[in-house]
């Protein structure tokens, strides 16, 4: 009684409560945290125009999103919407799939609601609209959803497996749901979806008050943690910021806790990033949040604690994140060898990053974007847009081909032609990854809702996390309209053009990320230099009462550097990453002689690397290209050591890199990011 009486009052309340068209329809709505610094634009306010993310979008939007959500709704290729249909009774069957095929779908219904809602697409919102009734029947009266117990309590009625398996993935599945339901509420005012999410947030905050315990041993890959949070900003039901809170706190009740699941030790007296990183990330993800509304600082000191960690000794050049596919807890571990704690998909020890077995699941450099997007909102500290970034335009994108038809799983820095292509998952790209298709409804929803990380608002004014070519139109939060218009090709040229279109009733501050790599930023406002130098790796704040026509011309100078790492980094200690701007890039064997091997090519360091604009199946990107040398030694067939070739041969050759995320668009063949240096 006590669940159908909380349940029914709030869906009486969010019936009766007009939907509101002010600043709320953002992705993270964090415009009533007490604790947060910025504020996201509503993801309707951002239209790309030109350049590189309208480029992307346009491929998530024709190409990605559909043939993605198509496959979802065909089960002789995917059980994700069948399984629905199934616990729905509309269908014949047994589930099929792994436990957290519901997020998944949830995911997938994510990208394709933003996409509707940014284009007004009426056949797509229809067809939306018939999946959440389907979804709305699938669930259980008490407000549990999760199909693969709702299948089996069909055909076994007898039966009621609610949390009876740690590895069922419940409140996962739960946390997609909740996050999609915000996002269709805020765009569409509509409260199908967002009903559903009430009912099951309703299930678990019973369930947390009842058995806590037991809720506590069943936390695996967070995203509740995010999406309670998100109900809660959504509906400001008090005891949604209670149950949010609590499931962290609860962790501490965790038994035989392990570093994969990073429950051995409780939250907040951790330090270091541990286990697997989807789940690591998710939670960290999912304690900013809380912080935001709780002001609890022994949360932030672990997440600083944690982020030093990352950032310092397990972070890719590349964004991506969780270097091992199996290991052992560096942390864990002990001289008792039964009760060593194995580990996969997961963060290693210090300086433990290898290329050509690197993990990097894409869902975890996702969710090293959702962590540092929700550490830039509390903080505004521009070090975190800088971790955005690096992910952004490198292991977020490589994650999927440039038609948007095929995926990854993993991201690896290196391939080698001797080794195995397929380490578990393949290195090529494929349609639908059949054992584990979490990544690509993931990255979709991503690229359509990127946007809204391009702006963020403050007390004063306007924060520009990012720069792509876009119009802007928003309200402050002194409720002066703001129409602002941006020009650049940017990642490709560091020159950006913000004209104001509007004049403003008050003073506002703009606030203009100068990203970490550069280190000789100019900027004038309408032609005239600032006073101050721009300094790397911060924000510059310009204020003025701004008047229609105001120019704000940026500009970043994108030097081709030559990357090294720590020599701690035993893979790649004397060898050379390049980059140029936030773009990576690396070496293919698409540009090299036939039969090159990747790792025999040396970046002559004399030699300069210029920009070429290039095109990869149909995408404009800028390649770099220049002289370099090719070691011709002796033959290492059927041997592992041999002492060193004085006389080694070094052969001239035209030398090429692309983009990393562009990589594996040209067929089969090596990759390298690292490589040799000729000094």
């Amino acid at each position: 009684m006590m669940l159908k009486k909380y349940t029914t009052s709030i869906l009486l309340l969010l019936a009766a409560a007009p939907f509101s068209q002010g600043q709320d329809k953002a992705l993270v709505n964090t415009s009533k945290s007490q604790f947060a610094k910025l504020q996201a634009v509503n993801l309707t306010d951002v239209k790309w125009t030109t350049g590189f993310w309208a480029d992307r979008y346009e491929v998530c939007e024709k190409s990605m999103m559909p043939h993605m959500l198509d496959m979802y709704l065909n089960d002789s290729i995917s059980h994700g919407y069948a399984n629905f249909e199934i616990a729905a009774g509309l269908k014949e069957g047994e589930h099929i799939g792994p436990p957290f095929h519901d997020g998944d779908f949830y995911k997938m219904l994510e990208a394709a609601i933003v996409i509707a809602a940014e284009n007004n697409d009426k056949a797509l919102t229809e067809k939306i609209d018939s999946i959440i009734a389907v979804i709305g029947m699938t669930q259980r009266a008490d407000g549990y959803i999760h199909t693969p117990v709702m299948i089996s309590e069909r055909l076994h009625p007898e039966t009621k497996k609610t949390f009876s398996e740690r590895m069922d993935f419940e409140t996962y599945n739960m946390g997609h749901l909740q996050t999609a339901a915000c996002v269709h509420y805020r765009l569409t005012g509509k409260r199908t979806l967002m009903d559903i999410a009430i009912r099951a947030t309703e299930f678990l905050y019973n369930y947390y008050k009842d058995h806590a315990h037991e809720l506590a041993q069943n936390a695996i890959c967070p995203s509740h943690y995010m999406g309670v949070t998100e109900m809660y900003r959504t509906l400001g039901d008090p005891r949604y910021l209670e149950l949010a809170t609590g499931l962290i706190d609860i962790r501490d009740q965790v038994e035989d806790g392990h570093d994969h699941n990073q429950d051995r030790i409780p939250f907040r007296r951790q330090t270091k990033a541990q286990g697997h990183a989807v789940r690591a990330n998710y939670l960290y993800a999912g304690a900013a949040d809380v912080y935001a509304e709780t002001g609890d600082q022994s949360l932030m000191a672990a997440l600083d604690a944690i982020w030093n960690d990352l950032v310092g000794n397990k972070l890719y050049i590349t964004g991506g994140c969780g270097a091992l596919y199996d290991g052992v807890s560096p942390n864990g571990t002990t001289y008792d060898q039964p009760s060593i704690q194995q580990v996969h998909q997961a963060y290693g020890a210090d300086y433990e990053l290898p290329n050509l077995t690197a993990h990097n699941e894409s869902c975890a450099n996702i969710g090293n974007l959702l962590w540092n997007y929700r550490m830039l909102q509390v903080t505004a500290d521009a070090k975190y847009a800088d971790v955005m970034e690096r992910v952004m335009y490198n292991s977020l994108l490589a994650a999927v081909s440039l038609d948007g038809i095929r995926h990854f799983y993993t991201n690896p820095l290196a391939v080698a032609d001797e080794l195995s292509h397929d380490l578990r998952w393949s290195k090529d790209r494929e349609p639908y990854i059949s054992y584990c298709n979490c990544c690509p409804p993931n990255t979709a929803r991503t690229v359509a809702e990127i946007n809204n990380y391009m702006y963020s608002l403050s007390d004063d004014g306007l924060y520009v996390n990012f720069y792509g070519a876009n119009e802007l139109n928003t309200t402050l939060e002194n409720g002066d309209v703001l129409q602002l218009d941006q020009q650049t090709d940017y990642p490709w040229d560091g020159k950006v053009e913000l004209k104001v279109l509007n004049t403003l009733k008050n003073e506002m501050t703009l606030h203009l990320r100068i990203p970490a790599w550069c280190k000789d930023a100019g900027l004038t406002v309408n032609g005239q230099p600032v006073a101050a130098k721009p300094e790397a790796g911060t924000y510059f704040a310009v204020s003025r009462k701004w008047k229609k026509g105001d120019q704000i011309r940026l500009n970043l100078p994108m030097p081709v550097q030559l990357m090294e790492s720590n020599p701690m980094v035993e893979e790649t200690r004397g060898l050379v990453a390049v980059q140029r701007g936030p773009v990576v890039y690396c070496v293919e064997t698409a540009d090299l002689p036939a039969g090159t091997n990747v790792f025999n090519v040396a970046v002559d360091a004399a030699k300069e690397l210029k920009p070429e604009p290039i095109e990869i199946d149909g995408a404009k990107m800028i390649a770099l290209k220049g002289e370099g040398v090719l070691l011709t030694g002796s033959s290492w067939k059927n041997k592992l050591y041999q002492p060193v070739n004085l006389d080694e041969k070094a052969t001239r050759i035209a030398l090429s890199f692309v983009p990393y995320y562009a990589w594996d668009n040209r067929g089969k063949g090596e990759m390298s990011v690292w490589i040799l240096l000729k000094r």
